[in-house]
C-alpha cells in the first residue's frame, strides 16, 4: 500500500515525538472514540497518553512548562489523527479539519492557553497542509482526566 503525503508526514511527526502510534488507541469508558456522520468525523477528547501512560501531567505554569504543554498538545493531536487514519484508511480523505478544542490544565495565573494549542495546530498544518487549517478554541481548566495537562477534541470533514 502506498502512503499518501499526509500519511507519510503523520508517520514522520509521530516518529519525531519518539512514540509508536500504530498500536491500538485505548479509551477509558463507554463511549466511541470516533463517530462518522455523513461527511463529518468527530474525535472524542484525547489526552497525551501513550499506551497506558499519560506522559504529560500537571498544571501548566506550575508543574509543567509551556514547551512540555505544547508537546502534550502534539501528542493529543497525533492520537486524533491516528484515530482518523484508522477510521478512514488514509489521512488523504480529510477535506478539512473544521474545529479543534484544546483544554489546558492551567495554574491560576497561566494565560497562554492559545500558545499551548499552537503545538496541535502546527502539527495539523504540517501533516495536512491547507486541509489542516481549522477553527479553534483553547480553554484553561482546573483539572483534566488522569491528571493530564491537555485534552483535545476534533471535527473533520471528509
Amino acid at each position: 500500500m502506498t502512503l499518501s503525503t499526509a500519511d507519510n508526514e503523520f508517520e514522520s511527526q509521530a516518529q519525531a515525538l519518539g512514540f509508536d502510534f500504530n498500536e491500538e488507541i485505548k479509551i477509558g469508558g463507554n463511549y466511541a472514540p470516533v463517530i462518522q456522520h455523513r461527511h463529518e468525523v468527530y474525535i472524542s477528547g484525547q489526552i497525551p497518553r501513550i499506551g497506558d501512560q499519560v506522559v504529560v501531567t500537571g498544571a501548566v505554569g506550575q508543574d509543567v512548562t509551556l514547551q512540555q504543554a505544547q508537546l502534550a498538545a502534539k501528542i493529543c493531536v497525533i492520537r486524533a489523527l491516528a484515530l482518523l487514519r484508522n477510521q478512514l484508511g488514509s489521512l488523504s480523505r480529510i477535506k478539512q479539519v473544521l474545529r479543534i478544542t484544546v483544554y489546558v490544565h492551567s495554574a491560576h495565573d497561566f494565560t497562554q492557553q492559545s500558545e499551548v494549542a499552537n503545538g496541535a495546530s502546527d502539527v495539523l498544518y504540517q501533516v495536512l497542509g491547507e486541509a489542516g487549517r481549522h477553527t479553534r478554541t483553547s480553554v484553561g481548566v482546573a483539572q483534566l482526566p488522569k491528571g493530564a495537562t491537555v485534552e483535545l477534541d476534533l471535527i473533520a470533514a471528509i
